[in-house]
């Protein structure tokens, strides 16, 4: 029964949840701002006091890969480095937006129903896929700029459910009787559980060395403001 840490840090929500067989032992979780850097390794510290157990005795550390925050990703990903390095423990990642998707479908159980998790990719762009009630991929992962033909083809025969910190913004473009958009389904640690238990399984694992978080879109710092600088 493997015991691995799983860490979500693609959005402003910064999560941590320990896991033995998919099954949830110990939680933190804090959102609203991007303040990973000083939560991260405390939420890591805190779980496993909780669960009583030493980090030297978990299997593996699984990490959300992305898409979503550039420095949300790097912190997440830089931390994860650092826990297999020194444990030498293997390292396991997992889709974001699967795992939002896995989340949103224990809560609406249509069988017939597409979940599409979006995370805000500035404007009316989204990061976003389509999955169907056992999570598996209908829509690969892409950046969508939404508008009012947006899933047509999908809406037009299922009912897709759209949550995530994208969502909002979509509410009012993609009007649509099957269109339904919920709050719940934001990323969070606990819907990492199974996943990451499954590609433990089957030794599913990256090589910490060379691993990337998934950006989907590359980096582009902001011109700064600063008098004299350019």
């Amino acid at each position: 029964m493997p015991l691995i840490l799983n860490i979500e840090t693609a959005t402003k929500i910064c999560s941590v949840a320990l896991g033995r067989d998919g099954e949830l032992i110990s939680y933190r979780e804090q959102g609203g701002h991007y303040s990973h850097s000083e939560l991260l390794t405390t939420f890591i510290q805190e779980v496993m006091d909780e669960a009583g157990i030493a980090l030297k005795n978990i299997d593996a550390v699984a990490i959300s890969k992305g898409p979503g925050s550039y420095t949300g990703l790097r912190i997440g990903v830089s931390t994860t480095k650092g826990l297999c390095y020194s444990l030498d423990k293997p390292m396991i990642s997992v889709s974001t937006l699967q795992a939002m998707a896995l989340g949103a479908s224990k809560i609406y159980t249509d069988k017939n129903a597409l979940f599409c998790p979006m995370i805000d990719a500035k404007r009316m762009e989204v990061y976003t896929a389509l999955f169907d009630s056992d999570n598996n991929e209908v829509r690969k992962i892409r950046a969508d700029i939404i508008d009012e033909n947006s899933f047509s083809e999908f809406l037009a025969k299922n009912k897709i459910y759209f949550f995530g910190n994208g969502a909002e913004k979509c509410k009012e473009t993609i009007d649509h009787p099957n269109a339904v958009f919920i709050d719940k389904g934001l990323p969070s640690a606990k819907n990492m559980l199974s996943i990451s238990n499954e590609k433990f399984k089957n030794k599913l694992f990256e090589d910490v060395a060379y691993f990337e978080p998934f950006y989907l879109k590359d980096f582009i710092a902001g011109v700064s403001k600063v008098k004299g600088l350019k």
